[in-house]
Protein backbone atom coordinates (compact mmCIF):
# COMPACT_ATOMS: atom_id res chain seq x y z
CA UNK A 1 0.00 0.00 0.00
CA UNK A 2 0.81 3.17 -0.95
CA UNK A 3 0.98 6.33 1.22
CA UNK A 4 -0.12 9.64 -0.32
CA UNK A 5 -0.42 13.05 0.92
CA UNK A 6 -3.56 15.67 -0.70
CA UNK A 7 -3.08 18.85 0.48
CA UNK A 8 -6.34 20.66 -0.69
CA UNK A 9 -7.81 24.39 -1.11
CA UNK A 10 -11.90 25.20 -1.16
CA UNK A 11 -12.77 26.55 -4.58
CA UNK A 12 -14.92 29.19 -4.77
CA UNK A 13 -17.62 26.67 -4.65
CA UNK A 14 -16.17 24.70 -1.97
CA UNK A 15 -16.10 27.79 0.73
CA UNK A 16 -19.41 28.64 -0.73
CA UNK A 17 -20.76 25.67 1.01
CA UNK A 18 -17.71 25.30 3.60
CA UNK A 19 -20.68 24.56 6.33
CA UNK A 20 -21.14 21.25 4.42
CA UNK A 21 -17.49 20.25 4.32
CA UNK A 22 -17.77 17.68 7.34
CA UNK A 23 -20.25 15.93 5.44
CA UNK A 24 -18.63 15.84 1.76
CA UNK A 25 -15.65 14.34 3.58
CA UNK A 26 -18.05 11.69 5.49
CA UNK A 27 -18.78 10.58 1.45
CA UNK A 28 -15.22 10.89 0.37
CA UNK A 29 -14.14 8.68 3.51
CA UNK A 30 -17.55 6.32 2.09
CA UNK A 31 -15.92 6.71 -1.53
CA UNK A 32 -12.43 5.68 -0.31
CA UNK A 33 -13.45 2.60 0.86
CA UNK A 34 -15.28 1.36 -1.95
CA UNK A 35 -12.31 1.80 -4.08
CA UNK A 36 -10.09 0.14 -0.96
CA UNK A 37 -8.40 3.03 -0.25
CA UNK A 38 -7.93 4.05 3.72
CA UNK A 39 -8.16 7.72 5.04
CA UNK A 40 -5.63 7.62 7.90
CA UNK A 41 -6.01 11.18 8.66
CA UNK A 42 -7.52 14.66 8.13
CA UNK A 43 -6.80 17.93 8.80
CA UNK A 44 -9.12 21.17 8.36
CA UNK A 45 -6.13 23.71 8.21
CA UNK A 46 -5.45 27.74 8.20
CA UNK A 47 -2.93 29.18 5.36
CA UNK A 48 -2.56 28.23 2.23
CA UNK A 49 -3.94 24.88 2.54
CA UNK A 50 -7.74 24.34 3.75
CA UNK A 51 -7.64 20.38 4.12
CA UNK A 52 -4.68 18.01 4.27
CA UNK A 53 -5.61 14.76 3.92
CA UNK A 54 -3.25 11.24 4.56
CA UNK A 55 -4.78 7.99 2.28
CA UNK A 56 -3.11 4.47 1.63
CA UNK A 57 -4.40 2.96 -0.89
CA UNK A 58 -2.74 1.34 -4.81
CA UNK A 59 -1.80 4.20 -6.97
CA UNK A 60 -4.31 3.85 -9.16
CA UNK A 61 -7.26 3.50 -6.53
CA UNK A 62 -5.97 7.00 -4.87
CA UNK A 63 -5.63 8.71 -7.92
CA UNK A 64 -9.04 7.79 -9.18
CA UNK A 65 -10.52 8.69 -5.20
CA UNK A 66 -9.01 12.25 -5.67
CA UNK A 67 -10.37 12.84 -9.42
CA UNK A 68 -13.28 11.84 -8.56
CA UNK A 69 -12.63 14.26 -5.56
CA UNK A 70 -11.70 16.58 -7.34
CA UNK A 71 -14.52 16.64 -10.32
CA UNK A 72 -17.35 17.85 -7.36
CA UNK A 73 -16.15 21.04 -7.96
CA UNK A 74 -15.38 21.84 -3.92
CA UNK A 75 -11.40 21.40 -3.74
CA UNK A 76 -8.33 21.39 -5.80
CA UNK A 77 -5.88 19.47 -4.53
CA UNK A 78 -1.70 18.81 -4.82
CA UNK A 79 -0.82 15.43 -3.94
CA UNK A 80 2.19 14.05 -2.59
CA UNK A 81 3.67 10.22 -2.77
CA UNK A 82 5.05 9.56 0.68
CA UNK A 83 7.05 7.07 1.94
CA UNK A 84 7.77 5.91 5.58
CA UNK A 85 11.40 5.47 7.26
CA UNK A 86 11.24 1.93 6.51
CA UNK A 87 10.38 2.43 2.63
CA UNK A 88 12.90 5.14 2.40
CA UNK A 89 15.98 3.17 3.67
CA UNK A 90 14.75 0.86 0.97
CA UNK A 91 14.87 2.69 -1.23
CA UNK A 92 18.06 4.00 -0.54
CA UNK A 93 19.85 0.71 -0.54
CA UNK A 94 19.61 1.17 -4.56
CA UNK A 95 21.17 4.66 -4.23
Amino acid sequence: MATFIALASFTDQGIRNVRESPDRFAAFKALAESLGVSVKDAYWTVGHYDLVLIVEGSEEAATTLLLKAGSLGNVRTQTLRGFSEQEFRQLLKNV
